[in-house]
């Protein structure tokens, strides 16, 4: 690979991956709510691992060429955030975290783990980032093949991810183990965050769409 592509991609990794936005919020607020936060950074990281395969099966390009369809996917991105925000914002009167909680059923660590797939798999963010960032980074002049090379810049980004949000998922819990009000207002900022991306989002694919059905 071309030395200097990547590490220009690993500050553009580092950079987007310590930009707070839902993949903070649902770490944050499912650290709150469970015992363990491994299941949300494992589902979130999961969900970009999926992304990376698809990027390195070409089915990225695919979807790029195709016209209105990363729009479609990114209403649906929208939705799902609504969804998960308006879900954070209705439980954040019993947010709190104690080292004495008890053991979270592995049905509901399981839930976790596919609610973070689900975020990070069809995080508008995401989509965009592998479709349109990524492929910028493959050098078809290097000695492996554009395939592997995307296949590598996937899984370091989802590795520079999971290291970041577990971080933050330690340090959120460590400075509000004993203040279970603080972790109300967090998880409250949380759901609002999920609920203003997705607003955001929707609105500017929607407003165009019902603009073009009007002369």
């Amino acid at each position: 690979m071309n030395p200097q592509l990547f590490v220009a991609f690993l500050l553009v990794s580092v950079s987007l991956a310590c930009t707070p936005g839902v993949d903070w919020a649902y770490s944050i607020s499912a650290g709150l709510r469970q015992r363990s936060f491994v299941p949300a950074v494992a589902g979130l990281c999961s969900g970009y691992v999926v992304h990376t395969l698809l990027m390195a099966a070409g089915l990225a390009a695919l979807l790029a060429g195709v016209p209105g369809l990363l729009g479609w996917l990114t209403i649906a991105g929208a939705a799902y955030l609504l969804w998960l925000g308006v879900g954070t914002i209705r439980s954040w009167r019993g947010a709190s975290f104690s080292a004495e909680a008890g053991v979270v059923p592995s049905r509901t660590q399981l839930r976790t783990f596919l609610t973070g797939m689900g975020t990070s798999g069809i995080n508008p963010k995401g989509l965009l980032f592998f479709v349109a960032l990524v492929p910028q980074f493959v050098s078809p002049d290097a000695a492996l093949p554009v395939p592997v090379q995307s296949g590598v810049l996937g899984l370091t980004f989802v590795a520079l991810a999971g290291l970041v949000y577990t971080v933050v998922a330690l340090a959120s819990r460590r400075l509000l183990a004993s203040r279970p009000g603080a972790a109300r207002v967090v998880t409250l900022t949380s759901g609002i965050i999920m609920v203003g991306l997705g607003t955001v989002l929707l609105s500017e694919q929607l407003v165009p769409l019902l603009g073009q059905g009007h002369p």
